[in-house]
């Protein structure tokens, strides 16, 4: 079902926790609201659940506006970060508790469980207390209470937290696989961009109460629309450096370090004048080691040598307190403070103007 939210606010006082949302989340996708503790995300989930009443601003499902309806009345499902299960109910009891209190039949009560609990492998927990299950156990039986109630729109605040990295990155691909067996609408909270990433169909990158960017995460990572999103997603996080627009052999050129480069062309460079100050964003994964005498290269001397499995993070600093970091393979050797220099790939740069904080437009358009 459709989610639409239309100049949607939530105050706590004089504290403006949503500012005016317009977003329409679409049926039967995966959609993540993503961003850093306090930017609104986890009071978003509890307006579309009913947990939380907006203060000005409305809700709907598909036609219906919901905003006046108590949860019970919405047909959402959702999963908590504590995942929030009954201690003294077995796990058959906990999953079914949502459909014993709509007066489902027993029969049908125990049906339901046992199919949930099959698709979920914990069929042979049944009879277990949640004190006697793993976190990933425990997670499983939150999305199983969840699933079984065929739920419109299916809500997941930060479930994953709690769960070991190696569980986490399991889970990952599993709540994807419920999500597509649901056939349903699901709304995801999270802080972390790799959650966001391999999941998600449309990304909602949040901040300060508003949303910064709502696309695919092709999109979010390609085409940030600021400095906010190009500087929360991606990992290492992209470069940024202070550049000043100039001319080179006839044409737009930028000056970073006292070393001149030109543009590609999807920037349209000639509008701006000569002298104008912007920040370049490069991601590392976009940023090489170069000779020092390539005539393209910022010279510089290796700041930092960071090894992180099959990668290697080289920082160089190419002025003073101006450091760009290059990823490169672990086999690529670098040694602190000896000499060294950086090259971006082209295609791959961004410019947003350092007082609005918006991406330069591109010729090349969205993905």
């Amino acid at each position: 079902m459709e989610v639409r939210l239309e100049r949607l606010s939530k105050s706590f006082g004089a504290n403006a926790v949503l500012k005016a949302l317009d977003l329409t989340f679409p049926e039967r996708k995966f959609i993540t609201l993503l961003g850093p503790s306090g930017c609104g995300k986890t009071t978003l989930l509890r307006l579309i659940s009913g947990l939380e009443r907006a203060s000005s601003g409305s809700i709907h499902f598909g036609s219906e506006r919901v905003d006046h309806l108590a949860p019970a009345d919405r047909n959402i499902a959702m999963v908590f970060q504590s995942y929030a299960l009954y201690p003294t109910m077995d796990v058959a009891a906990n999953i079914g508790y949502g459909l014993k209190v709509r007066g489902v039949p027993t029969s049908e009560r125990v049906d339901k469980v046992g199919a949930v609990a099959k698709v979920l492998e914990i069929a042979h927990l049944l009879a277990r207390k949640p004190r006697a299950l793993s976190g990933g156990q425990r997670q499983r039986v939150a999305l199983g209470r969840a699933m079984v109630r065929k739920p419109d729109i299916f809500l997941m605040d930060e479930p994953l937290s709690n769960l070991d990295a190696k569980l986490r990155a399991t889970m990952r691909g599993e709540l994807k696989r419920f999500h597509l067996d649901l056939q349903t609408t699901s709304i995801y909270v999270t802080h972390d961009q790799l959650e966001a990433m391999t999941m998600s169909d449309l990304v909602a990158v949040m901040n300060e109460g508003v949303v910064q960017q709502f696309a695919t995460p092709e999109e979010v990572y390609d085409r940030p629309v600021n400095l906010f999103v190009a500087g929360f997603i991606g990992s290492p996080p992209m470069n940024f450096c202070d550049v000043i627009v100039t001319e080179q052999a006839g044409r737009a050129a930028l000056v970073l370090a006292g070393r001149s480069f030109p543009l590609p062309d999807h920037f349209n460079l000639s509008r701006l004048e000569e002298g104008r100050r912007l920040v370049l964003g490069i991601r590392p994964q976009d940023v090489v080691l170069a000779e020092r005498d390539d005539p393209h290269a910022i010279p510089g001397s290796v700041w930092m040598v960071e090894l992180i499995g099959s990668e290697r993070l080289v920082e160089v600093e190419v002025a003073p307190k101006v450091r760009v970091c290059a990823e490169v393979k672990a086999e690529v050797r670098a040694v602190l403070d000896s000499p060294a220099a950086v090259a971006f790939n082209p295609a791959k740069i961004h410019l947003f103007d350092p007082k609005t904080g918006l991406a330069l437009p591109r010729s090349d358009g969205p993905l």
